[in-house]
Order: structure tokens, then sequence, then C-alpha cells
């Protein structure tokens, strides 16, 4: 019988290729990728990461065991402490602060993904809430363990791929990973978990294609 961590991954797997090949992370690896694209893609992080914090927070109230209650929970701080504090850190390298970053629009995309997270991982099942959440972990991990190989001849880039590419993101999915295939989904959750794993994928893509062509609001 198959784990489940590959049945989620047989689901999110065609969309980590497009992910792979999308010019924004292919310009992070040859260093073309625009300056303001990352500028892009690092405003709208800040404005993303606390509400992907409160999603794994609301994740491990979800969770029926102990283990899972400590993994998601902390899994919240350290969103909160090492990638939040990334970020400000980038911020910085632009000349911004995280309050004048925050006062920036957040585009869309960055909108409609945290809300679909926090939704499912508040008012969802535990592993409705599992499948809305692992995918960002999946495709981070393996997002960063195949850019860590190339690099970047832009320190900038590199310091980015080196956090996602790093032994201690890769060990933080791995055991989220391990909870998930102790899971025995009841009727009709296995599926409802794969659906929301297919879009939370999909926001992936969308993310980074949004920083990519520096999404805004089309209306006024």
């Amino acid at each position: 019988m198959s784990r489940l961590r590959d049945e989620l991954w047989q689901v999110v797997a065609g969309i980590y290729d497009q992910v792979l090949a999308h010019p924004f992370l292919t310009g992070l690896t040859d260093g073309s990728l625009p300056r303001e694209a990352f500028r892009h893609y690092v405003v709208q992080e800040a404005h993303f990461l606390p509400d992907y914090a409160r999603a794994q927070a609301a994740c491990a109230a979800r969770a029926p065991e102990a283990a899972a209650v400590r993994r998601f929970a902390r899994d919240a701080v350290t969103t909160v402490e090492v990638e939040h504090s990334l970020v400000v850190e980038l911020l910085a390298a632009f000349g911004l602060g995280e309050t004048e970053a925050r006062n920036l629009p957040a585009a869309p995309t960055t909108v409609g993904y945290a809300s679909y997270l926090v939704r499912n991982c508040a008012l969802g099942t535990f592993p409705e809430a599992l499948g809305a959440l692992l995918p960002c972990y999946m495709i981070y991990a393996r997002v960063g363990e195949a850019l860590l190989a190339r690099s970047s001849p832009d320190p900038l880039y590199a310091w980015w791929i080196e956090t996602y590419g790093g032994e201690g993101y890769q060990e933080t999915t791995a055991g989220a990973l391990d909870l998930l295939d102790e899971l025995t989904p009841g009727p009709g959750e296995r599926e409802r978990m794969l659906d929301r794993a297919l879009t939370t994928a999909r926001y992936e893509w969308l993310f980074w294609d949004a920083a990519w062509r520096r999404e805004g609001w089309p209306c006024g």
C-alpha cells in the first residue's frame, strides 16, 4: 500500500515540474531574475507568512495526537522566527522596513492563498488541514534541494536558496510528512485532503508567477 505522502505527491508533482521550470526560479539560479520581481516576492512574503503561521497553529489545534500538536505549533513558531526573519533581512537589502513593506498592497494571489490556507486549517478536518498545508512544505523543500545544486551567481538569490535547500528546512518537511504517513483518513477525507493539496499546489505556482508579473489589483 502506498504511503499518503506518495499519494499527495502524485497529485502535485505535475505542478511542481511547472514551478521548477518557471522563469522566476530559473532566473534565481542563473542570476537573470530582475531584482524588482524578487522584491515583489519578498514584499508579498511579508504579507503571507503571518497568515501561514496562523494556518499552522490552526492545524495544530485540529491535530488529534500530541505529536502533531507539537509539530505544527513548533512549525508556526519557526515560520515567525526563521522564515519571517529571513524576509525582514531581505527587505532590508531593498531598503525596506517591515512596516513599510506591509503598507504596500497585498496582491490578489497573496490574499487568496493566505485566505484559503487559514480557512481550511481553521474550519476543516485535520486531514483537510494537512492537505492544504503540506504542498507548501514539499514543494519548497524540493525546489530548495534542486536549486541548491545549482546555487546562483547573485548572493541575494543564493542566500534564499540556501535557506530552503538547507538541512533545517529539509528536516522540518520530513517530520511533517512522517505525521502524514501515520494518518488514517476517514470516509471521504482522503479525497478532500488530496483536493486541498491540488489547490494549494496551484497557489504555489501562482505565487511565483505573480512575483514574476509583479501582480497588482486590476481595479482601483
